[in-house]
């Protein structure tokens, strides 16, 4: 990948999206990589679509705006792709990562992606569900994004899930959130 590798990610009010992008940033930040972590909000209320945005380089960043042109592009809530453009400026060999159950060829199909495009999908819901019972896909979303960029080792993301959500949460939580991101690195599945 690129020196520097710009993720855009997909979701709702309420999903843990913009919580992801801040722990990924700081599992690259420990990992010694110059890191940008910041959302875009609409309307402010739980199930509004919003995005949020990374980015991870070996170099000091100075650009301080939104991802235009991502190299990644991670979408926590798969309904959001009947409303919003989630391709728009995507690059000839983008990756695509898709909280959904169905298989990564039916995703390209439907986003009218291009064979250089990679796809990789994982039923987050799901994982996150039977790990800690809630419909929160942003751990599993992360060790996705982990396995599909090996922007970060698992274990760093792990040490970092586990100080990021150690500072809020019981830890029968914590231990759910870490099941659930080894999940989202072992089942995502690529097409």
């Amino acid at each position: 990948m690129a020196d520097t590798i710009e993720i855009r990610w997909h979701g709702r009010g309420g999903q843990g999206t913009v919580t992801a992008a801040k722990v990924l940033a700081d599992a690259c930040l420990s990992g010694g990589r110059y890191v940008q972590a910041f959302p875009e909000y609409g309307p402010e209320r739980s199930g509004a679509p919003l995005r949020a945005y990374n980015r991870v380089s070996g170099k000091e960043l100075r650009m301080h705006c939104p991802v235009l042109h991502p190299n990644v592009v991670a979408i926590a809530d798969a309904t959001l792709l009947d409303g919003v453009n989630v391709a728009e400026g995507a690059k000839e060999d983008t990756i695509f990562i898709i909280n959904t159950a169905k298989d990564p060829s039916y995703m390209r199909a439907k986003l009218k992606l291009s064979a250089k495009q990679k796809v990789y999908t994982l039923d987050a819901t799901k994982i996150a569900i039977e790990c800690f019972g809630r419909a929160l896909p942003n751990a599993p979303m992360l060790g996705a994004v982990s396995k599909a960029t090996a922007i970060v080792g698992l274990d760093a993301l792990l040490e970092d899930v586990r100080k990021s959500f150690g500072k809020k949460f019981a830890q029968k939580i914590i231990d759910g959130n870490l099941e659930a991101t080894k999940r989202g690195y072992e089942e995502v599945k690529e097409g």
